[in-house]
């Protein structure tokens, strides 16, 4: 399974944003956004395409319910990011570091994240279609509740992923590195590798009453 979400993002000719606030409903298209403090904006309902945001802080932003299409994210700095059922399309981030993301209903289509630091990422509810998160290192993400398919966590390492009640098809984990995983009921549609199986061998057996003795 290969993922199809965008490697690079060929953006147009950009216009730079003035150092002026976002705006909630604010239509933004092929705008650059680089080297601004967005932090504390609220840009909730926006719409951003052909954007691209470089080396921006952006402590506190919101961009709840925004659509962000064919958009270049790179090095973001943020300790909380909002982006509740945002809806994000054939765009790339790459680099960065973000404390916490809440995400939850969000919907993101071919989207990739690459070499990306975050703490916590809530994806309660969300639908996930063609999502790559590669070479990043990622704290607790929460999934539960959501619908991912194509989904690839290519050379990532994840402290903690939930996937209760989740909906998985094709979603690849066997190139990460996983510290922890609650809601074995629903890895169904999951691929793993051989020692990743060997590392959850315990888990499995308490969750289905095994008693393993060592004769």
């Amino acid at each position: 399974m290969v993922a199809q979400a965008p490697d690079e993002i060929a953006l147009p000719e950009l216009t730079p944003h003035p150092d002026v606030p976002l705006e909630p409903h604010g239509d933004y298209d092929a705008v650059s956004f680089t080297d601004l403090d967005l932090s504390g904006q609220v840009a909730n309902n926006a719409r951003l395409l052909d954007c691209g945001l470089s080396r921006c802080r952006a402590d506190g932003l919101q961009l709840r319910r925004a659509r962000l299409v064919e958009t270049l994210v790179a090095d973001l700095q943020a300790a909380t990011l909002d982006l509740t059922e945002s809806v994000w399309r054939d765009s790339l981030v790459t680099g960065g570091r973000i404390g916490a993301v809440p995400a939850s209903s969000a919907q993101l289509t071919r989207v990739r994240f690459r070499g990306l630091k975050l703490d916590f990422l809530n994806l309660r509810g969300a639908t996930l279609q063609d999502v790559v998160f590669q070479d990043c290192m990622l704290g607790e993400v929460d999934v539960a509740d959501a619908n991912l398919t194509d989904v690839d966590f290519a050379g990532s390492r994840v402290d903690s992923l939930s996937v209760r009640n989740a909906t998985l098809t094709r979603v690849d984990l066997s190139g990460a590195t996983l510290q922890a995983l609650s809601g074995l009921d629903h890895l169904r549609g999951a691929l793993i590798s051989p020692a990743q199986l060997l590392d959850l061998a315990p888990l499995l057996a308490d969750h289905l009453g095994i008693e393993v003795r060592d004769d």
